[in-house]
């Protein structure tokens, strides 16, 4: 008897690593923004830490379901 064996969707799996690279970007400073971050200095994104922390856990959601779906 033969197990199906099911294959990671590529969808998924590209999904999570552009969340963590949007969750490393967050991080980038940039001059040309009015505001600060939560962070105290001029980030890409004035929610740093906490969109940061949002698209990290989208990524493991993203993780995880790539051999559910």
């Amino acid at each position: 008897m033969s197990e199906v064996v099911k294959k990671a969707n590529p969808g998924f799996v590209i999904l999570a690593v552009l969340c963590l690279l949007g969750a490393v970007a967050t991080f980038i400073p940039y001059k040309d923004i009015d505001d600060t971050c939560m962070l105290g200095y001029k980030a890409l994104c004035a929610f740093t830490p906490i969109s940061s922390l949002i698209l990290i856990v989208l990524a493991a959601a993203f993780w995880f379901m790539r051999k559910k779906f």
